[in-house]
């Protein structure tokens, strides 16, 4: 196994999220638009995986190993493609979930193939495909990995119980990036972040689904079953914030250039992404708050229609086995769902690699397990509400 230079490797999330058509489609249609919802009986196509051994599988960019002398290589990818016979396309289109959305839905509500025979989406927007009936059931009897390996912690969440119709690909922890060098001081609570010396150097994420948990957390909620008022109340406090001038601006990712640059000394982020700057700058720390921090995975789905169903969930199965799990999280940096993937990496002849096995941030301690919890997500009927009033706020 061969570890990546992680400042070569750039961060895939673009989280930059608005209340676009997409999710204005998805309120509609959760809210009762018989077209959209597909009922079980219609979901499955005949599945030619026997006979026509290939696949096709969008993802984010920069999401997977490459190899370090050629980059179009994947060589996880590859050899499961030696393995099993079968071929897969893996296509990088998804760069933005409201985005993917607005391209897919048209085929989805009207009964019709995308195209395509895994997709890899967040697990808020994985909810509202769940709901509109748009995936397919996986058959466990083919995912013996799945099944003994998933993270016990990602196992069942509100919008999939028993994580029938989505499989976690990676999982990751939004929590406090902050430079601890120039600011000076440790940062151990959320209330940190409207510190008077922090004043104008602070930014917080633009998209609702990203920036909610953290700052409930602060309040104490939990946000397995955060209400209204909950939500209403922090918007309360991030106006006063924002009016008071403690707050720089909203972002997506691109926090990473002011935490870097410096004009941004604390923010909210993602584990993935500061273990990236921390191999620049060892003086950026990540957080997670004493009153806890959101864990949230970016899950595999096989939409309706598709024609390659037994060939994907064999290919979700192969990344569940410990070594290519192992192999995978080397080189992405998020939380590994899988556990076992750990003493893979820990026997590593390369020091550097088995270093990764002790990262928390990746393979997350039982004391850090006990500050996360998975948010319950924003119902189709709250979205159009609440992402109008944060919008708002953010100035998006």
């Amino acid at each position: 196994m061969v570890l990546p230079s992680k400042s070569s490797s750039p961060s895939r999330r673009n989280l930059l999220r608005t209340l676009g058509a997409g999710a204005l489609l998805g309120g509609l249609a959760g809210c009762g638009v018989p077209a959209a919802y597909v009922p079980p009986g219609e979901r499955a196509a005949a599945d030619l995986s026997a006979s026509d051994r290939r696949l096709t599988w969008a993802n984010w960019p920069l999401y997977i190993d490459t190899d370090d002398e050629d980059e179009a290589r994947r060589p996880t990818l590859e050899a499961f493609e030696e393995r099993t016979g079968i071929s897969v396309e893996y296509v990088e289109e998804i760069n933005d979930n409201d985005e993917f959305f607005g391209k897919v839905s048209p085929a989805l509500m009207n009964h019709q193939r995308t195209g395509r025979d895994l997709i890899v989406i967040s697990d808020w927007m994985c909810a509202r495909f769940v709901r509109l009936g748009w995936v397919q059931e996986m058959d466990r009897a083919r995912q013996p990995n799945v099944t003994k390996h998933l993270d016990p912690q990602l196992r069942s969440p509100a919008f999939d119980p028993g994580r029938r119709f989505t499989v976690p690909w990676q999982s990751g922890i939004t929590g406090i990036a902050y430079n601890r060098r120039r600011l000076g001081r440790e940062i151990r609570h959320v209330s940190e972040l409207w510190a008077g010396d922090l004043k104008g150097r602070v930014t917080l994420l633009s998209g609702l689904d990203e920036a909610f948990a953290l700052l409930m957390q602060g309040n104490g909620v939990d946000i397995t079953q955060w209400t209204a008022d909950d939500f209403h109340t922090v918007c309360d406090q991030v106006e006063k914030q924002v009016r008071g001038g403690q707050i720089r601006r909203f972002t997506g990712n691109d926090y990473i250039k002011d935490l870097s640059s410096g004009d941004v000394l604390a923010c909210q982020a993602y584990s993935g992404d500061v273990i990236q700057l921390q191999a620049d700058d060892p003086d950026i720390r990540f957080v997670v708050p004493e009153e806890g921090a959101e864990l949230w995975s970016e899950s595999l789905m096989i939409p309706n229609l598709a024609r390659h169903k037994a060939n994907a969930e064999r290919l979700i199965d192969y990344y569940y086995e410990p070594e290519v799990a192992a192999e995978l999280a080397a080189w992405v940096n998020y939380v590994c769902p899988v556990p076992a993937a750990q003493d893979v990496l820990a026997s590593a002849k390369d020091e550097e690699t088995a270093a990764l096995a002790e990262d928390p941030l990746i393979f997350p301690d039982a004391a850090m397990r006990g500050r996360l919890a998975i948010a319950r997500d924003i119902t189709s009927g709250e979205r159009v509400e609440f992402a109008k009033r944060w919008n708002v706020i953010a100035g998006l």
